[in-house]
């Protein structure tokens, strides 16, 4: 992650117009593989009864939290970089 705030400093003035979306479609690549590591493993799938509805409660409470802070700060970032 260092390396990654490095070389994005230092190449802070190019325009780089496809990491955006290169960044959407590895994150969307990730997750893919993640559900399908877990759908993969029967122990876990086996479980899934036993979790109940709470836990389904605190995962989209989780998720949308995350997905709402983090609209609030893209609106935030926005907003201050066309004030300058």
């Amino acid at each position: 992650m260092i390396a990654g705030i490095a070389v994005g400093y230092l190449l802070h003035r190019w325009k780089i117009r496809f990491i955006h979306g290169l960044i959407l479609t590895l994150i969307w690549l990730l997750l893919f593989l993640l559900g399908l590591e877990i759908g993969a493993n029967e122990s876990v799938v086996s479980q899934f009864p036993k979790f109940g509805f709470q836990a389904f409660l605190l995962a989209t409470g989780g998720t949308l939290g995350s997905v709402l802070a983090a609209w609030l700060l893209w609106l935030a970032v926005k907003n201050k970089s066309t004030e300058e």
